[in-house]
């Protein structure tokens, strides 16, 4: 417990300078936001007046604090483009990426882990030469074109999707989700080949190991010490690989969520970018940190559970 205690509090200051970082860097930024909002219409005397109804004027210590403050109360400013608090803005968005995420991991675990284990099956022949050459192509093949393949195959050749008319989540979540899975499954299919062939990997290298041998050769099933031994100190290094995974979804998922026009956090991030519409685009920024964050440290946490001697080493 202590262990998860010293992760939970170093995610939590992780986030808090993330967050400065990401305050500071748009404060920074070339360009005045006043100005960008009242476009033709600006003048050096309305710029001045609106900068001071959004409190650009104040200095950025201020500001951040404030806005500190207001994010863990939900209140993450207000938008300038769209003039309405920024978490009512982007909740919806929130909810469809994570679904989409969500359900790409789940693929991604669900075929990968069996695959991996399955592909030990028989080693080297045709077999194998073909799981390989499968394998290679899955991880050679972006997301994006995947997405493309799947979105012309499945909306206007079999027409079991209509494209570019996502359902509501909150009012059709099965029609939503049914509608997700073809860009989850693009966005699973490079990662499911990369962690079987790790996972292939990580198993062959502990089946090396002088534990393994000695257990066999005292008659014990070759199963059953890998089921109980080899994959658990197996999926260490897979645990933390998908971890990176899950952080990785997110990033994949903006370019994923354009080819299969999906109302994500994707979406609107590269649009609130193009309006200079900073507050929407600092809360969207800490939002996809804080998953990357969380992703790793759930890892470590799973990991020090799984590895004993991680958890000698890291405390219990």
């Amino acid at each position: 417990m202590k262990y998860a205690a010293k992760r939970i509090a170093m995610l939590l200051v992780t986030m808090v300078i993330v967050s400065l970082l990401a305050f500071a860097a748009f404060d920074m930024i070339s360009g005045d936001p006043a100005t960008a909002m009242l476009g033709t219409e600006a003048t050096p005397e309305r710029a001045a007046a609106l900068r001071e109804e959004l409190g650009l004027n104040r200095p950025l210590p201020v500001r951040y604090c404030e806005w500190l403050a207001g994010f863990f109360t939900g209140d993450l400013g207000t938008s300038y483009s769209y003039r309405q608090p920024v978490w009512e803005l982007i909740a919806p968005k929130v909810a469809v990426t994570l679904c989409l995420s969500v359900l790409s991991f789940l693929l991604i675990t669900a075929v990968s882990i069996p695959l991996g284990v399955l592909s030990l099956r028989r080693t080297g022949g045709v077999r194998d030469g073909v799981r390989t050459c499968l394998n290679q192509l899955g991880m050679a093949v972006p997301p994006f074109f995947t997405g493309i393949l799947l979105s012309w195959l499945f909306s206007t050749v079999l027409r079991w999707f209509v494209h570019g008319q996502f359902p509501s989540l909150a009012e059709n979540p099965a029609g939503a989700v049914k509608y997700l899975f073809f860009a989850a499954v693009s966005i699973a299919i490079p990662r499911i080949a990369m962690t079987v062939r790790m996972l292939r990997s990580t198993i062959l290298e502990e089946l090396q190991r002088d534990y393994v041998r000695t257990a066999i050769s005292r008659g014990n099933d070759r199963g059953a010490v890998l089921r109980r031994h080899v994959l658990k100190n197996a999926l260490v290094p897979v645990v933390t690989f998908l971890a990176q995974t899950m952080a990785e979804i997110v990033a994949g998922g903006i370019v994923v969520e354009q080819v299969f026009a999906i109302p994500g956090l994707g979406r609107m991030l590269v649009a609130s970018i193009a309006n200079r519409d900073y507050p929407t685009v600092q809360a969207i920024v800490v939002i996809l940190a804080f998953w990357v964050v969380l992703a790793g440290t759930v890892a470590d946490i799973i990991n020090q559970r799984i590895d004993p001697r991680l958890r000698l080493g890291g405390g219990a």
